[in-house]
């Protein structure tokens, strides 16, 4: 096992090995340059030489073709002639071809394992970023989190979330007692976001079995490391979800490994291809966090690997943390590509034999100027040289090519399965069933006391009334009466009057 990973050939002649310590592999890199000037082919020898070494890998196969590493190289290709001819030129020998151990993965499921992470896990910042919230949004989120974390409620997927979401605005007065406003406006707004993340396929990155990340850094039983490969020909397509989510990825692994310090060799390095989409629109909070992964996660023996098409898309934070560096072509028709250009150049320790700037408009297709870290971890001169030949299949695989390498994965099993437990969208939801049962219950509880109280009124007696007469007709009796009175009463009037006015006779 050798102390190194050979890069290529420099110099004048192409005979100086050009190579890449692996006790410094953990202090980061670069693999810049324009598209189509030999990117992918520099990272999957690379990924090849690392695996041989018992380093494991992950890099993501933005177009296809890096899913070819996992084939061994065709030496009757129409191209192998050309690829014999360039290792006996920067003295390497002959190309030994073979297929490096591969487990493939995939966000969606379809093309390889799937990946999955719960909503906790990715946690209130990156899922703002991923959502595109405001800083009031973010908030709201921020607070929903806190909430579930007091009441026990598991966040796993997007059906939590959205449970949650709409569980926290009905008690938004009771929610604000304790953690703060929560605007019915900017919950329908993470509402809508989340709704189109969904629409975008990104709900089945979410839920559980969720990765662990042990499983990115096994060694086969040969004792190379496993190349993990993410297939992003389609995740490319939602640069927010692909950034974030290795974004999510290099948090983890910073969180969850031990402190080594400077090991003989990394225990995993991680490619980060179209690494300016990590950057891109990112708040300057974010960006922070991302120096502070870069700055500390060495020393957890993890290298990170940067790969873009001009070093200006990284911010000079960054850049500051990156030993290696492989630049290939740039291209320089406008000013700003001059400048970039520029700047490319004077990030390389000079060599007095080559015109850096002038240099990095030369380089032909496989050629780059290479600096990295010696012993001292002071970086080397920048040598002109020649990328080795990969020892796998420059280009893609076949479906079929794809299915073998993947029937060999060590975590088939562990991963292809869904798993749904109960979390918060279960409680959620039963709490509310339950608060309708004893609504119900209490209704029907009314209505008895209701119907009981009326059936006591109606058995209470009051006396019967007089049956109303039906003629206004009067009996013999009633009329004799009547006559009666008025006799009596007219009598009595004239005996009074006759007493007060003296007409009575003696």
């Amino acid at each position: 096992m050798t102390d190194s990973i050979f890069l290529g050939g420099g110099g004048p002649d192409h005979t100086t090995a050009q190579s890449l310590l692996l006790c410094r592999a953990n202090r980061h890199g670069l693999v810049a340059g324009a598209t189509g000037t030999g990117k992918t082919v520099t990272l999957q020898i690379m990924a090849e030489q690392f695996s041989a070494a018992g380093v494991p890998v992950f890099c993501a196969d933005v177009k296809g073709d890096l899913s070819g590493i996992c084939v061994p190289g065709d030496p009757t290709a129409k191209i192998a002639e050309k690829l014999n001819a360039r290792a006996q030129q920067i003295a390497m020998g002959p190309i030994a071809y073979g297929a490096a151990p591969c487990v493939f993965w995939d966000l969606y499921g379809k093309r390889g394992h799937p990946i999955r992470a719960t909503i906790s896990e990715m946690g209130p910042q990156l899922l703002a970023r991923l959502l595109q919230l405001n800083d009031t949004q973010e908030g709201v989120l921020t607070i929903a989190f806190q909430y579930a974390d007091d009441n026990d409620l598991l966040l796993l997927d997007f059906k939590d979330l959205r449970s949650l979401l709409a569980h926290i605005s009905t008690i938004a007065p009771e929610i604000q007692k304790t953690y703060g406003n929560v605007a019915a406006a900017s919950v329908g707004a993470v509402q809508r976001q989340l709704l189109l993340l969904e629409r975008e396929g990104a709900e089945t990155f979410f839920g559980e079995p969720a990765l662990e990340l042990g499983d990115f850094m096994r060694t086969a039983p040969d004792g190379r490391g496993y190349i993990n490969v993410l297939d992003a020909t389609t995740l490319i397509n939602s640069p927010r979800l692909y950034s974030t989510f290795l974004l999510w990825l290099l948090a983890e692994l910073f969180e969850q490994l031990p402190e080594v310090g400077d090991p003989d060799k990394p225990k995993l390095v991680f490619f980060f291809d179209e690494a300016h989409l990590l950057f891109a629109d990112a708040p300057k909070a974010l960006v922070d966090k991302i120096e502070q992964v870069v700055r500390l996660i060495r020393s957890k023996g993890v290298g990170i690997y940067f790969v873009t098409q001009n070093p200006k898309d990284l911010p000079e934070t960054v850049l500051a943390q990156l030993g290696c560096r492989i630049q290939h072509a740039l291209r320089a028709y406008t000013p700003t590509e001059r400048k970039g250009v520029k700047a490319a150049a004077q990030s390389f320790r000079p060599n007095p034999n080559i015109d850096t700037e002038t240099a990095i408009t030369e380089l032909g297709t496989g050629e780059a100027l290479v600096s990295s870290l010696d012993q001292k971890g002071a970086p080397t001169v920048v040598e002109r040289t020649l990328i080795r030949p990969p020892s796998s299949r420059m280009g893609p695989a076949t479906d079929a090519e794809r299915a073998a390498a993947q029937a060999l994965s060590p975590v088939a099993v562990k991963y292809d399965a869904a798993i749904d437990r109960e979390s918060a969208y279960e409680l959620l939801s039963g709490r509310e069933a339950q608060a309708a049962k004893d609504a119900e219950a209490l209704a029907k509880r009314e209505k008895a006391e209701a119907e009981a109280a009326r059936a006591r009124k109606s058995q209470i007696s009051y006396p019967a009334p007089k049956p109303a007469r039906r003629s206004r007709a009067q009996t013999p009796t009633e009329a004799a009466t009547n006559t009666f009175m008025r006799t009596a009463s007219r009598e009595l009037t004239k005996f009074v009057f006759r007493g007060m006015f003296g007409g009575r006779k003696r």
